[in-house]
């Protein structure tokens, strides 16, 4: 698949207000976007996405998933591109977070979403417009987010 497909990475950020039910609105936008692109088959996630999306999902939001619902999540994001970093995808990173002075795990996702052709990354942990390579942040929270 490529950018072409309309391809469309989702941080962690995202999903987990897409599965936090009293994150209020965001939430609902989150929730709108997460089922958009699983329904047109062009959402993607890396292997970091995912371990990040466990810890706090079943942790850190104000109403924690139990072990099974965060389970059952995690396979249906499963059903999308997920990329699994390789050596060359970390050092990728690490010298984009150098160059365009960003933290190393966000440099991360950068990298993997261009890895998989993506066009665009829904997070709000980055500029949105913001270009970075191929890849173009958007913001779903913001005043133009949603899909």
């Amino acid at each position: 698949m490529s950018a072409e497909r309309g391809l469309a990475f989702v941080d962690t950020n995202v999903l987990l207000y897409a599965y936090d039910r009293s994150a209020g609105e965001r939430h609902g936008r989150a929730a709108a976007l997460v089922a958009g692109l699983g329904g047109r088959r062009q959402g993607a996630v890396s292997v970091q996405v995912f371990q990040e999306f466990y810890v706090n999902a079943t942790r850190k939001i104000a109403e924690p998933l139990d072990h099974d619902t965060a389970l059952g999540r995690l396979r249906a994001l499963g059903h999308w591109r997920v990329h699994a970093p390789r050596a060359q995808d970390v050092i990728a990173a690490a010298e984009l977070a150098r160059a365009a002075q960003l933290s190393f795990w966000d440099a991360m996702v950068l990298r993997s979403a261009e890895a998989l052709g993506c066009a665009i990354l829904w997070s709000e942990d980055l500029n949105d417009g913001q270009r970075v390579g191929g890849v173009t942040v958007r913001n779903p929270f913001g005043d133009g987010g949603g899909t």
